[in-house]
């Protein structure tokens, strides 16, 4: 029988789940209100009597009292138009506004309502006085004052905006928001999203192409399956997985089937979700993950691009141990170490940099295993097509091993993005089916580049012409070179022209001989402008790239010269770091070596061209003609026969 799995206590965890049992309806623990009840009431108290105060220093000053002296001039004056008495107290309002007295103790500069008080041994005959000027002696008082309720209301507004506002707060920290995550910006993680009942999950039968990588992970899958079987030989669990590979290649589908085939809870997130700017905050959540996979084990937690947290410490590059990111990987490092008692929970992480990351998280113990995920071989890109056809409708001539063929290198995440692009040009020509023209339309301009609708002038589309035939004819003339697929002058990205030379199998080891070849034929466009023109122009700017690179690897990485010898002089990232890695001397001669070899490339080029020159006028003339030439087309106009090697 298998144990049952303990209630969740939260649901705002930062990671997505899968196949994890859904949560129980949740029960809100009890927080005590910070103060207590009776300090609310303290505190409300306190408001409402300071809004009486401030509320009875509005209400005064508002129609100024003046002298009964002041009264009876505006009388006198016909400028009094209404008054009210009750026993001596007079209210009234005056025609036109008048200044304030200065006996008056109100501040205001003008004013049309009074108040004022008759002296009780006044015998002014008021009553003939006011008939005499036409004054209205009301029933009502001239000066409205609210009521008692309109008082009460106003002056429990600021109390009842303090509750409500005591009350937001007591439910923030109830939802865990409280302490200083909450208070300085700690933002509330979206909630986990449950595999709905019945669904059905990635499996290894939705990877395809990776065969050798889909061995080592069976033993995981066995394991979290039959995890009695291993333990009764003493065997333990491996802690995790690395996954290690170019992007593209399939580590979080590899992770996604693992966990689906052994059919357990899945956990999933991106190493960055971890980080936040408040120290500390990740390697909570680095707890809450472990905790939250431990109560449902057995289980596999899958983080992405863990580099970002798991470089190499002590580089200088945060504030030491205090650093957030170095808090985030010591707590996944303890969490993994067992030390916690992480049993049943398994870890994949994936990376592009398996080589920054921090020597402690790759030792055994942490990370067993470090499985390198490369793009797939031509079989597993014909399967990996297959696979991502599955719900696109094909047309008969559909030959999923011919674009095999001619799509060395690409990766999983490529092959997706060819069939999706294919499915894109089918829907646009309101076409039923996919066809094989539309796959090789996708992938033309998935390798090439979209066409542009430029208007080059003649001269300039003659010397393209010419750089793109110098491309292809030293491909074609140089021995060991990739076959030449197509050639064209219909401007494609940011290009003029392109010439397209594939391999017809996967390559997997370089000989010098090669390498030369791939030089002579990138220097062959610049090398056709200075042979037919004498000039030399920007469009080689990609091309000379493509040459510096490769020179440097082979005088510097691959011990392809003779005075640099066989150490590799300059790391992988050569571009970023060049200058830094090796002594100045010995950069001396990896300089002078790379331009020896790339003259020797430049001056075999134009060689061969002049001594071909027919070849490439032949070519050039055919594509001013046609714009684009096919593979077959292109050998046929050069006079070359093509060697066919399978």
């Amino acid at each position: 029988m298998a144990n049952p799995v303990p209630p969740r206590d939260r649901t705002d965890q930062p990671w997505r789940s899968e196949g994890a049992p859904p949560p129980p309806a949740p029960q809100s623990p009890k927080r005590k209100m910070p103060g207590g009840w009776g300090g609310l009431i303290l505190t409300a108290l306190i408001v409402y009597l300071i809004a009486n105060l401030v509320l009875s220093f509005f209400n005064q000053g508002d129609e100024p009292t003046i002298s009964y002296t002041e009264f009876s001039k505006q009388v006198a004056n016909d400028n009094v138009t209404k008054i009210y008495a009750k026993g001596d107290a007079i209210q009234g309002q005056l025609k036109k506004e008048q200044p304030t007295p200065d006996d008056s103790d109100s501040s205001s500069k003008n004013y049309t309502k009074f108040t004022t008080q008759r002296p009780s041994f006044a015998d002014d005959d008021l009553w003939a006085n006011l008939e005499k000027h036409d004054v209205t002696v009301t029933a009502e008082p001239v000066v409205q004052e609210r009521s008692f309720l309109s008082n009460l209301l106003i002056s429990l507004a600021p109390m009842l905006l303090l509750v409500v506002l005591w009350i937001f707060i007591a439910r923030r920290m109830s939802q865990g928001m409280g302490g200083a995550g909450g208070m300085l910006g700690r933002k509330q993680p979206p909630k986990p999203v449950e595999l709905e009942p019945g669904k059905k999950r990635t499996t290894f039968e939705d990877v395809a192409g990776i065969d050798e990588v889909e061995g080592e992970l069976n033993d995981v899958v066995d394991f979290l399956k039959n995890p009695d079987e291993y333990r009764e030989m003493g065997a333990k669990m491996p802690r995790g997985v690395l996954l290690a590979g170019p992007p593209g290649t399939g580590k979080t589908l590899l992770a996604r089937a693992v966990a689906g085939e052994a059919g357990v809870p899945f956990f999933s997130a991106s190493a960055s979700e971890f980080i936040e700017m408040i120290v500390g905050v990740g390697a909570s959540r680095v707890r809450e993950l472990f905790a939250e996979a431990r109560k449902v084990a057995p289980s596999i937690i899958f983080i992405d691009e863990i580099d970002t947290i798991g470089r190499a410490r002590g580089g200088g590059s945060g504030m030491g141990g205090h650093d957030e990111r170095e808090q985030t990987l010591n707590q996944i490092l303890t969490e993994m170490d067992g030390f916690t008692g992480s049993e049943g929970v398994i870890v994949i992480a994936a990376t592009n940099r398996a080589d920054v990351l921090d020597p402690a998280l790759t030792r055994p113990g942490r990370f067993d295993r470090i499985v390198t995920v490369s793009p797939p071989d031509r079989s597993g890109r014909e399967a990996i097509l297959k696979i991502h056809a599955r719900e696109i409708p094909l047309a008969p001539d559909v030959d999923f091993a011919q674009v095999a063929r001619t799509t060395p290198g690409m990766t999983g995440a490529d092959l997706a993005n060819l069939t999706n692009e294919a499915a894109l040009l089918a829907v646009k020509r309101k076409q039923k089916q996919v066809t094989q023209g539309d796959l090789s339309e996708a992938l033309e301009k998935v390798q090439l580049g979209a066409e542009r609708p430029l208007v080059m002038p003649e001269e300039e589309r003659r010397r393209t012409a010419y750089h793109e035939s110098g491309h292809a004819l030293l491909g074609m003339l140089q021995p060991g070179a990739d076959p030449v697929r197509k050639i064209t002058i219909v401007p494609r990205g940011r290009a003029l022209g392109v010439t397209l030379s594939t391999p017809d199998a996967d390559k997997y080891a370089y000989t010098e001989e090669y390498l030369r070849g791939r030089i002579i034929g990138a220097l062959g466009g610049m090398a056709a402008e200075h042979v037919v023109y004498g000039v030399i122009t920007t469009g080689a700017e990609n091309d000379l790239e493509q040459v510096t690179n490769i020179a440097r690897g082979m005088v510097a990485r691959w011990g392809m010269s003779e005075k640099v010898g066989r150490l590799s002089a300059l790391p992988n990232d050569a571009q970023q770091a060049y200058g830094l890695a090796a002594a100045p001397d010995t950069l001396d001669v990896i300089d002078g070596e790379m331009r020896r070899i790339v003259d020797e490339c430049y001056t075999e080029a134009c060689d061969k061209l002049r001594e071909n020159r027919h070849k490439l006028d032949a070519l050039a003339a055919a594509l001013m003609e046609s714009e684009t030439l096919e593979e077959a087309q292109a050998y046929q106009v050069a006079g070359i026969t093509r060697l066919t090697k399978e």
